[in-house]
């Protein structure tokens, strides 16, 4: 598995892990921290003319994180794809709060468990239930340092 940051080419293959709208996905990589996971078998440098202006195949991608630093936490603000992808991107934040000292925190809606497995086997913490978004609950975990 290889991950990299994304590109505002792979606004459409985002958009089909996450069910949003391709515009939705291209700003996301514009306003935030967002790094994808791609199917390991590919070499990134095979195709140099490819890589960044044909965007990724959504087959490819395997899940993608989008995360933002204010103040002393690192807030992620999106997260999907395959548990292997949600553990090994979850991790991303996780090594940036680490080295500036950061606490990360984590909504998860009540059908992410792959995502809870990955927040969990990271050392996240069950913090309570956080916000509704479109009437679905929500829990937030944080990891402190």
């Amino acid at each position: 598995m290889n991950v990299r940051d994304a590109l505002e080419a792979d606004a459409d293959a985002l958009a089909a892990i996450a069910d949003s709208p391709t515009d939705v996905m291209r700003n996301l990589v514009h306003d935030r921290t967002v790094r994808v996971a791609e199917d390991g078998t590919h070499d990134p440098n095979a195709d140099v003319s490819r890589s960044q202006y044909d965007g990724s195949d959504p087959e490819d991608l395997l899940g993608f994180i989008s995360f933002d630093a204010k103040e002393d936490t690192v807030h992620v603000t999106q997260l999907d794809g395959t548990d292997e992808a949600c553990k090994r991107l979850l991790a991303e934040p996780v090594r940036f709060a680490e080295r500036e000292s950061m606490a990360v925190e984590l909504l998860i809606s009540s059908d992410g468990e792959h995502v809870r497995t990955a927040a969990e086997e990271l050392g996240f913490e069950h913090r309570g239930p956080g916000p509704r978004f479109d009437g679905s609950r929500t829990v937030k975990f944080r990891l402190d340092p």
